[in-house]
């Protein structure tokens, strides 16, 4: 019986990989990782014969109606329960209580604590505040608790080579990240991170990780799974895309009525504060600059906020106006946590 079940066990692993070397778009992928990078064609074709696929992940990149439909097997009173928390908030509410949790606020400020040493380096040396830097690890890794389960290598690889709409871009981060096992020495088949293949506390794509990663703590390697280089890394990628250091990030509105529509919002629109009609902060706000309108949709009304540069530069690590601001406000409320203690 053991043997039986062995066996089992044996063969669905089997199945599960897959022998990616002779595949025409791999032997294109190992051409410019020898040809560029200098690696062995013996060492990569002993790495891509054994890939195991990771469906969940590449679920995630198929056109809508290609997806496997997924049978709900939530119970009658699940479905209710879901239904009344969608009934009673709005998209920015129910965003808002999943990133700015009491969970996130607390563990920030302790975060924040346990490497107050590098915060104060890296916020001297780049400009950046740390809470903002902290705000980045809490939503992305949960200040490193979860860096991701999936093999960045096969995750890679399964969305490189199985057709989904963005095999280029992961073609293109498949030979970054073995590229970037060789100049930081790692084995490219231990390293795990999300289901895109992001890597470390702040959540890196390989190309990121190699244009803005940090060897802050000075072991000659950028590892983005220790504190001090995701924490000089997140600067450094702020810093190069923008950020200005000492000007404000954002402040909220007042309009007339509960809906807005009476100018475009979006981070990528930018106003003369003086163009817009009708538009206050709430409390005096020093910045002379072109502002955003951000709406934040919530279940009885619009909030509405100004986002200046600073806004526009937590863009680039994501875009979504949603998650900028959710990054601005966990900032605000780790730093009056900060202050209560």
């Amino acid at each position: 019986m053991k043997k039986a079940i062995a066996f089992i066990l044996l063969f669905t692993v089997m199945l599960c990989a897959k022998d990616y070397s002779k595949h025409s778009e791999t032997i294109s992928v190992m051409h410019t990782l020898v040809k560029k990078y200098g690696f062995e064609r013996d060492y990569l074709e002993k790495l891509f014969s054994n890939v195991k696929v990771q469906k969940s992940a590449l679920h995630a990149f198929l056109p809508p109606k290609k997806r496997p439909k997924r049978r709900d097997t939530r119970t009658k009173a699940q479905k209710e329960k879901a239904k009344k928390y969608y009934d009673k908030y709005g998209p920015w509410e129910r965003y808002a209580k999943r990133k700015l949790s009491t969970y996130r606020v607390k563990n920030g400020v302790a975060f924040l604590k346990k490497y107050k040493s590098t915060f104060e380096k890296v916020e001297a040396q780049y400009g950046v505040p740390k809470e903002y830097i902290a705000a980045i690890i809490g939503i992305e890794s949960a200040y490193g608790k979860n860096v991701g389960k999936y093999p960045v290598f096969d995750t890679l690889s399964t969305l490189a080579f199985e057709k989904n709409r963005r095999n280029k871009f992961f073609k293109k981060e498949l030979i970054k990240f073995i590229h970037l096992s060789k100049t930081e020495k790692f084995n490219p088949k231990n390293v795990y991170g999300s289901y895109a293949g992001a890597i470390g506390l702040g959540q890196f794509m390989p190309s990121n990780y190699e244009a803005y990663g940090v060897d802050f703590n000075g072991d000659g390697r950028i590892t983005l799974q220790k504190q001090q280089d995701a924490i000089a890394s997140i600067a450094n990628y702020f810093k190069k895309n923008g950020w200005r250091k000492g000007e404000p990030v954002a402040t909220r509105v007042k309009y007339e009525g509960m809906r807005f529509t009476k100018y475009k919002t979006g981070y990528t629109t930018t106003y003369h504060r003086k163009d817009l009609k009708g538009i206050t902060p709430y409390v005096p706000w020093n910045y002379h600059d072109k502002v955003r309108l951000i709406k934040l949709k919530k279940k009885k009304y619009d909030e509405l906020w100004y986002g200046a540069k600073n806004f526009f530069v937590i863009t680039r690590y994501n875009h979504s106006a949603y998650y900028a601001m959710s990054v601005h406000q966990l900032a605000m409320l780790i730093t009056e946590k900060m202050k209560e203690e």
